[in-house]
């Protein structure tokens, strides 16, 4: 069976992801979960940094001056870390990887698309970041290069908010 993608429909245009149900079953489910539920439509991306990464999922961030922004968790709560051996999956240009606190099973609704190869973030490198990736952008990396690119203040917020209309899970 293949695996779903998502399209992600923001105030900047669409991309779509595969999500990697198959290799990581609790990482990318929880994601399916969110999505399906209504969780991300209205977010906005709360931390955006040029060369590096783009990040949303923070229910706090429907309002995108909220001083919570990017403090939020899940309305199902944290998640198990999600390490499989024979998926060493690295956080390549493109892929979405869960963010998490930096504190075993940590992750919860807040994930980053890669916009660098950052593998100090994967899971199988020495340090103690520890990203696991489930997905990776298949169409419209040129819209998450225009949030990337879109001018922030000095909390790595966009100036102009940038918003999550819908998430659609395809399978």
């Amino acid at each position: 069976m293949a695996n779903p993608t998502a399209t992600f429909e923001t105030s900047l245009g669409s991309f779509t992801a595969e999500i990697y149900l198959e290799q990581m079953p609790i990482t990318a489910g929880n994601f399916i979960k969110l999505a399906k539920s209504g969780f991300y439509d209205g977010l906005h991306f709360h931390r955006v940094i040029a060369d590096f990464m783009i990040q949303f999922g923070c229910e706090f961030s429907k309002d995108p001056n909220s001083p919570r922004a990017g403090t939020g968790n899940s309305p199902f709560g944290r998640i198990q870390d999600e390490h499989p051996p024979a998926y060493k999956l690295s956080n390549e240009i493109g892929t979405l990887s869960m963010a998490n606190t930096g504190q075993p099973n940590s992750g919860g609704g807040q994930f980053f698309v890669n916009t660098k190869h950052n593998s100090f973030l994967d899971w199988f490198t020495p340090g103690q970041s520890k990203h696991p990736v489930f997905g990776k952008v298949t169409a419209g990396m040129d819209v998450v290069k225009k949030i990337e690119t879109t001018p922030t203040d000095q909390r790595d917020r966009p100036r102009t908010p940038v918003k999550m209309i819908k998430v659609t899970v395809n399978e």
